[in-house]
């Protein structure tokens, strides 16, 4: 028999008292432990920050960790057993782990609502002051700004329709950037929200977050650009600046509008920036007090040790800055569900109780009313590292505010920074999201916890990551800034802190991060949510599914050859969520820099950067992504697609893997790459490389295009309601297509199912209705409505085309839309509603004459199909990429 191994090689208590322990390693089935009451077998295995028992649990006993509980034994617990919910032994199921688990939970999820008693509830006294000297090097903003620890110049994207706008004239400006080295950056914030027709929910949310990216003390210059028609406007924005009273004077600044064509805002965005260039990169670092520092704390890829080692010195650093006078801020409202009795244990007073559990109410409540708990919130890779339930996450993540640490101010999403001390902000727990809310806010630096290793980074606010254990510090050594691991390795935890505490200061005074040198960044706002009560979640969950079939068949039964046309050969890299999607996108563009599409016979390398598979609940959200993927990766002009995971993502490979074998989907089509499970950005680029190049031999080649060019599958889309004559040109056109053998694919919000003139003509008597979901690939040729739930321009195109759409007929209105990165949008304007200015952005005028809109209309769609020519939108780089989340998908 072998010697029972000691219990500190194999387990951690969070908390003495604890009766069950994090097995710091994979425990084999078989393996003797010693634990309190004696020598025990391990019955199955044990994954690492997996839990088992130190002593026997009786039956409806609580499990505690932290000293809190998260759930109740469902039956008598021996001690050295795997302690399991249903939920851990599903995903154990469908990760199909080389593993002994056992057959049955042994204990229940505890999800009881957190009652405050204000008899027993003891305001604490505020954090003790150190007067000391420490400074760090910052950038002095004038009047009430604050200070920054970078000097950027951004363009903003007001809202999602100028997305790709700002993009497009940040590169432009590169290599200006480039000759002022004193200039930290310029840079884009690109975000989702905002373009839609109508008001979105989130309205506030979003414009006081572009409130605080304006006058942010990272932020030397900004330039705000709108086309002026949208729901959320440059002139709107403003008059919040002004009625709030942001300090907009201080910080030079410009808000444009695309009034003129988007070649004119380029040439006019450009000459402001140069304007700025020698006052702002003129800007130098001074020394600050350390009580100018307003540092965000977040957390993504939690595992189990997220709660022991990388929170807690988190939570450690910032009491340092707190301490001097600085300012903490604490977010991700759901994550607070299950841990609300640890934050009452050192807060200011009733009220700030009171301002907590409100926001935590009030998100609930959102949540419910698409249909939701805070349970969603937990992602795959959460729990495949140990974070069995929100309880447990929530647990681990309240330990960002340290124990000494009083929370002094609750506020909503992006409301400013008043005064100093520790805050709470109310936000999802979409890393993301809760990110932006805290820089609009004033966040000028993050301590970013990660377990798994995620590589998050925000583009104008340096993020500092602190990884959970050593050997994924070392297995993402590129990546990761800090080793929070040292302490469960047997480090001092305040030489540690102190260490630590070190390399904040440094950072803020110019250090580059990890995140920084490797050049990754995103930024997403709080995304908008469809519902605002819970009245109809029943209802639509009652829909009943599509069944693909065509309102109208094609007319023309196409051959063998022609049920998968193709109008170009791709090689795409598919990322499974928002986190990996600029990784995806820098492989892809590294392999069309060095030639290697042309080699391999592909037209190029593309890659779908979305802001998706991460940080949302709703079951009906995993169908649309799963759908979507599964639509795109097998596109009739995909060559060949490698799927991309962060590696803690709610939709990681494994679950990819396993909707392609539902679907009878050879996985050997496919490419597979992690990046966090290959070793960090640089390992992944190159796995990706390698695969396209010696693997990727079982991927389906293209099909060459029809003879007939109508003979395709169209995506129609409508941007406002449109004058007979025009209806009348796309109905004949519609008519043409389908008498071709092609398809034509509608969004069921769009403008023309409200047009009796074209439903007259294309459909007859037959009553519209969906035929197809978001994403769901089409079989099946003729005339579809999508239900896409959606009426945002780039989210409906996204739904098309993993629907199967070759090309996308585009009816715009008084401004061009954003194109698609992967299939062409030829926009289709009429002459009395563009400007003449505009002209250049859209592809087609109508004019009077029907006959010649029909020749020109099949004229431009024949050159583009050839690849005679490109879209405008294509050729100027406006194009983005955004999925749709439907009815009920909501952020977690």
């Amino acid at each position: 028999m072998s010697a029972p191994l000691p219990f500190a090689a194999l387990g951690r208590l969070p908390a003495p008292g604890d009766n069950v322990a994090i097995a710091i390693r994979q425990i084999e089935a078989g393996t003797i432990v010693e634990l309190p009451g004696g020598p025990q077998t391990i019955a199955h295995t044990i994954l690492e920050g997996h839990r088992f028992s130190v002593r026997a649990i009786a039956a409806g006993e609580p499990l505690l960790s932290w000293g809190e509980t998260f759930g109740h034994a469902l039956t008598a617990i021996a001690p050295g057993s795997y302690i399991c919910n249903q939920s851990i032994l599903d995903w154990l199921v469908l990760r199909r782990l080389a593993v002994t688990i056992p057959s049955a939970p042994n204990f229940a999820d505890h999800l009881v609502s957190f009652e405050l008693d204000e008899a027993t509830l003891h305001p604490a006294p505020p954090v003790p002051l150190l007067r000391d000297e420490r400074t760090f090097n910052g950038y002095l903003r004038p009047g009430r700004r604050g200070v920054g620890t970078r000097n950027y110049i951004v363009i903003l994207g007001t809202t999602s329709r100028t997305a790709s706008f700002a993009r497009q004239l940040t590169a432009r400006l590169q290599a200006l950037a480039r000759i002022h080295p004193s200039l930290d950056g310029i840079v884009a914030i690109a975000h989702t929200e905002g373009g839609g027709p109508g008001e979105p929910h989130n309205a506030t949310e979003v414009i006081r977050a572009l409130a605080g990216f304006m006058v942010h003390p990272n932020v030397g210059a900004i330039l705000a650009v709108d086309y002026g028609v949208e729901p959320i406007t440059n002139s709107r924005l403003a008059t919040y600046l002004r009625e709030k009273n942001y300090p907009l004077a201080e910080v030079p600044h410009a808000f444009l509008s695309i009034t003129n064509g988007l070649s004119a805002a380029l040439v006019e965005g450009e000459k402001i920036v140069r304007g700025w260039l020698p006052t702002i990169s003129a800007e130098r670092r001074t020394p600050q007090p350390v009580a100018a520092l307003r540092v965000a704390l977040q957390c993504g890829g939690s595992d189990a040790f997220s709660g022991v080692s990388g929170n807690p010195l988190a939570g450690a650093m910032v009491h340092e800055v707190v301490r001097r006078g600085g300012i903490g801020v604490l977010c991700e409202t759901d994550e607070l569900s299950g841990a609300e009795s640890y934050l009452m244990k050192n807060l200011r007073d009733a009220e700030i109780a009171r301002a907590l559990l409100m926001r935590i109410a009030r998100f609930k409540a959102r949540l419910d009313w698409h249909g939701v708990t805070p349970e969603s919130n937990p992602s795959a890779g959460n729990k495949l590292r140990g974070l069995y339930n929100i309880t447990l996450k929530s647990l681990g993540a309240v330990h960002k505010k340290d124990p000494r640490t009083r929370i002094d101010h609750v506020i909503d999403y992006a409301d400013p920074l008043t005064a100093p001390g520790f805050y709470f902000m109310d936000s999802p727990g979409n890393d993301l999201e809760g990110i932006a809310g805290q820089v609009g806010a004033g966040c000028s630096l993050f301590l970013f916890v990660t377990g798994n290793g995620s590589i998050t980074n925000f583009p104008f606010v340096p993020t500092l990551k602190l990884t959970t254990t050593t050997r994924r510090h070392q297995l993402l050594v590129h990546e990761m800034d800090i080793n929070a691991g040292r302490y469960l390795d047997g480090e001092s935890f305040e030489a540690l802190t102190a260490e630590s505490f070190e390399s904040l200061i440094a950072t803020a005074s110019g250090q580059r991060t990890k995140g920084e040198h490797a050049g990754h960044s995103q930024s997403s706002l709080w995304r908008n949510w469809r519902q605002t009560d819970a009245t109809q979640v029943a209802a639509i969950r009652a829909r009943a599914a599509p069944d693909g079939k065509p309102l109208i068949a094609s007319a023309t039964s196409p051959t063998s050859a022609q049920l998968a046309p193709a109008t170009e050969r791709l090689g795409l890299v598919l990322p499974t969520s928002m986190c990996s999607a600029q990784i995806a996108r820098l492989a892809a563009d590294r392999m069309n820099a060095n030639g290697l599409a042309a080699k391999l016979g592909y037209s190029r390398f593309l890659a779908l950067t979305h802001s998706e598979g991460c940080g949302f609940g709703g079951e009906s959200m995993y169908h649309l992504l799963y759908r979507t993927y599964r639509g795109y990766a097998t596109h009739p002009n995909v060559g060949a697609t490698l799927l991309l995971e962060h590696g803690c993502e709610k939709i990681p490979n494994d679950v990819m893997r396993r909707q392609f074998e539902t679907a009878n989907i050879p996985l050997d089509r496919f490419g597979w790459a992690s990046v966090q499970l290959d070793g960090g950005i640089d390992r992944a680029l190159a796995k990706i490389e390698n695969w396209f190049t010696t693997g990727a031999a079982s991927a389906t080649p293209a099909t060459t295009p029809p003879d007939d060019p109508l003979a395709l599958t169209f995506g129609l889309v409508s941007a406002s309601t449109l004058t007979s004559g025009s209806v009348a040109a796309v109905a004949a056109l519609v008519e043409k297509i389908l008498a071709a053998g092609g398809s034509v694919l509608l969004p069921e919000s769009d403008p023309l199912l409200a047009n009796s003139r074209f439903l007259s003509a294309v459909l007859g008597r037959t009553t519209p209705h969906a035929t197809l979901a978001y994403g769901q690939p089409s079989t099946k040729p003729g005339f579809h409505i999508v239900q896409t739930d959606t009426d945002h321009w780039t989210e409906n195109l996204a739904g098309l085309g993993a629907c199967g759409a070759h090309l996308f007929l585009g009816l715009v209105a008084d401004t061009p839309q954003q194109g698609h990165p992967m299939l062409p949008l030829i926009q289709i304007a009429e002459s009395a509603r563009l400007a003449a200015s505009s002209a250049g952005d859209v592809d087609l005028v109508l004019t009077e004459n029907a006959d010649e809109n029909h020749d020109a209309l099949r004229e431009i769609i024949a050159s583009t199909v050839n690849g005679q020519t490109a879209p405008a939108a294509t050729v100027g780089g406006f194009v983005d990429f955004q999925l749709s989340r439907g009815l009920l998908g909501v952020s977690t």
